[in-house]
């Protein structure tokens, strides 16, 4: 049996839950992956309601869809990083508060600990999320980066999520970092010191998104082979780089996504250069069987549209491994 296809709220969440339902299994999806914003999954809520989650069942259920996951990458984006006023965009207000930046750390650190709780108390075993980065500006090093810098920004990420991952093992739920730039691990490398920093502790995984990584110049499909134990969640998503030079190279030059100057932007599914056929077979060889969850974003195309040829097209893809060697036939008997 292939994968199930499901579809990510996040850049849905304009729509109410049960309105967006209708029209995921419209388009063809076999379930959702709830976002913690909008009225999609509340995690406060979850846990102040016994009703709540059920509520959220009651909805899937009535359109036939599944949850395998839930997602919380606003808040988790504010556990580590340097907090200004963009981060009061994406917060919940008692998140937020005075806007303090410690204040807003501790707080995002503690949300993050309730959305393991919720997660459990909803049925779902991996919450997926950004972990923020205090060392994300120190990216390009000039002046020079002092190594200690950079080790002072991975021992933070460990001493603020260190707390957070002892209650994901406490309800037996576990994270999935987007691999993702602005985070603490954005790369193979970067990945591999997060996991090294926090001990290789088995609450700690990836999602994996091949969107983030492929533009960077990064393997992407080499990572699913370093990290196959890792690999909690994956992500469908994918992405456009030019082959020729542009105004505004991988940086971007602060150009909004959709600006045709860019040299990379993300697309629907199969209209840009993300070898998906050798993702499947990365994730068979590592033996995932979980979602294949489409993060649908393309500033091009209208997401409806976009949307039902990307389930459509993920389903076509996904295959299921052999489970014979081709030439079993001709073995010695």
């Amino acid at each position: 049996m292939t994968r199930p296809v499901t579809l990510f709220t996040g850049q849905w969440a304009d729509m109410p839950l049960e309105q967006l339902a209708a029209k995921a299994k419209e388009m063809g999806y076999d379930g959702l992956e709830l976002a913690c914003w909008g009225d999609h999954f509340e995690v406060d809520k979850a846990l102040s309601d016994d009703a709540y989650c059920q509520s959220r069942w009651d909805i899937l259920n009535k359109y036939g869809l599944k949850c395998y996951a839930i997602s919380n990458h606003l808040v988790g984006q504010a556990v580590c990083d340097n907090i200004d006023e963009r981060h009061k965009a994406i917060l919940p207000g008692y998140v937020w508060g005075d806007g303090d930046p410690e204040g807003v750390r501790q707080r995002a650190a503690e949300e993050m600990k309730n959305t393991a709780r919720a997660a459990a108390k909803f049925g779902v075993k991996v919450v997926n999320g950004f972990t923020g980065s205090s060392i994300w500006h120190l990216l390009y090093s000039f002046p020079p980066n002092l190594p200690e810098q950079i080790d002072a920004g991975y021992k933070d990420f460990a001493d603020r999520w260190n707390p957070i991952l002892d209650v994901f093992d406490e309800v037996g739920v576990k994270f999935a970092l987007e691999v993702h730039p602005t985070e603490i691990a954005f790369d193979i490398a970067s990945a591999q010191r997060a996991l090294d920093v926090i001990g290789h502790r088995e609450a700690f995984g990836f999602n994996y998104d091949p969107s983030h990584l492929g533009y960077q110049g990064v393997d992407y499909v080499r990572f699913i082979r370093v990290f196959r134990n890792r690999i909690y969640h994956v992500h469908m998503k994918d992405v456009y780089w030019s082959s020729t030079p542009t105004e505004a190279g991988v940086f971007g030059g602060h150009l909004n996504f959709g600006d045709s100057r860019r040299y990379w932007d993300f697309r629907s599914l199969g209209r840009g250069r993300i070898q998906f056929e050798e993702i499947i077979r990365a994730l068979n060889e590592i033996g995932y069987e979980g979602p294949l969850s489409v993060e649908w974003e393309d500033s091009g195309m209208d997401r409806i549209h976009g949307a039902t040829e990307a389930a459509a097209f993920v389903k076509r893809i996904d295959f299921e491994p052999s489970q014979v060697a081709f030439d079993a036939a001709f073995a010695e008997q």
